[in-house]
């Protein structure tokens, strides 16, 4: 038991009113907030989109078997700035799914939360694998305002003559950074929470304290 406020509260009070906020979007609305007054910090040369893999222990929504994991997993695209910062989530994703699936409706999704932070997406160079590169996505990037640097995916032979800068493209390892300083969080190394909004919020949580870190 702690004081908060001067007022007692127990482990079950905190947790009531953590699935209170995440399920009324109060957490996604505290990002989108604190991500606009802090946006001096940010370096938007470019963009970086990764996707993570977290094993879920405890089954629940959008968790499915992985085959390289050789588990139970949940995904989530990530984008971030030039420096790792992140910017936005997606929703969880079943791990039986690769990077690509509803990769258009997740992107637009997630730029359209970054926008709501009064951050202008327009003119920004995005950085992504191969895993990314279908000709829906390179299309959606174009109509957003996006410019597209994609590793070209072998697999998709050689119809693709998309221009890739390698310079630039090295400034993705920044993203597996950013992965790196979400694993150091116990909570979401591993996926506990069977309910998507509240694992969702958890790392939304993160991004903030990563935000915050930066000052």
């Amino acid at each position: 038991m702690r004081h908060f406020f001067r007022v007692k509260y127990k482990w079950q009070s905190v947790y009531y009113h953590f699935q209170k906020w995440s399920k009324d979007g109060s957490w996604e609305m505290v990002w989108i907030l604190l991500l606009e007054k802090y946006k001096g910090l940010l370096d938007m040369s470019s963009i970086q989109l990764d996707g993570t893999h977290t094993p879920a222990k405890r089954g629940g929504e959008a968790v499915a078997y992985q085959g390289r994991k050789r588990s139970k997993t949940s995904n989530m695209l990530i984008i971030t700035d030039s420096k790792g910062i992140p910017l936005a989530c997606s929703d969880p994703i079943a791990g039986n799914h690769n990077d690509a699936f509803e990769l258009v409706k997740n992107v637009d999704k997630m730029l359209n939360n970054i926008r709501l932070s009064n951050i202008s997406t327009e003119g920004i160079f995005l950085n992504a694998d191969a895993g990314f590169d279908t000709t829906e996505f390179r299309a959606s990037c174009f109509k957003n305002g996006i410019i597209d640097n994609i590793d070209k995916n072998k697999r998709n032979g050689g119809e693709n003559e998309s221009i890739f800068d390698k310079l630039l493209y090295k400034q993705r390892f920044v993203i597996e950074r950013t992965n790196a300083w979400l694993d150091a969080f116990k909570a979401i190394l591993v996926r506990f929470e069977t309910n998507k909004t509240h694992w969702k919020a958890l790392n939304l949580l993160a991004f903030c304290v990563i935000l915050l870190r930066q000052l």
